[in-house]
């Protein structure tokens, strides 16, 4: 897992990169909790280079929502291939958490 930030706008993108699994979901949580200022107004977690999502990766990104929802941030997730994108629907996160197409989709909804 790689794990890429940027600041747009005063929001906070993340690209992961190949997998996000049992043996790196917690660097991958506590990466982004450390990433995260009180002079974002949100997060998008960029997924174009993901190739591979575990329960484990999933229960990471709850955590980083609720994380988030505490602070009164905006969080999204953008270009979830496919096979990601079903274990988002199946898992039901898709309910919890604005997935969009692109970048700058996701920037235009919660960057204002």
């Amino acid at each position: 897992m790689e794990l890429v930030t940027d600041r747009v706008n005063g929001i906070l993108v993340a690209e992961a990169w190949f997998r996000v699994d049992g043996t790196n979901a917690r660097d991958f949580e506590n990466t982004l909790k450390e990433a995260i200022d009180e002079s974002h107004q949100g997060m998008i977690i960029d997924c174009e280079h993901l190739s591979y999502i575990s329960s484990a990766g999933l229960r990471a990104i709850l955590l980083i929502a609720k994380t988030l929802k505490r602070r009164k941030m905006d969080f999204a997730i953008c270009f979830l291939a496919e096979p990601i994108r079903e274990v988002f629907e199946i898992s039901g996160f898709d309910k919890i958490i604005a997935i969009y197409n692109s970048r700058a989709d996701a920037l235009a909804a919660i960057g204002g």
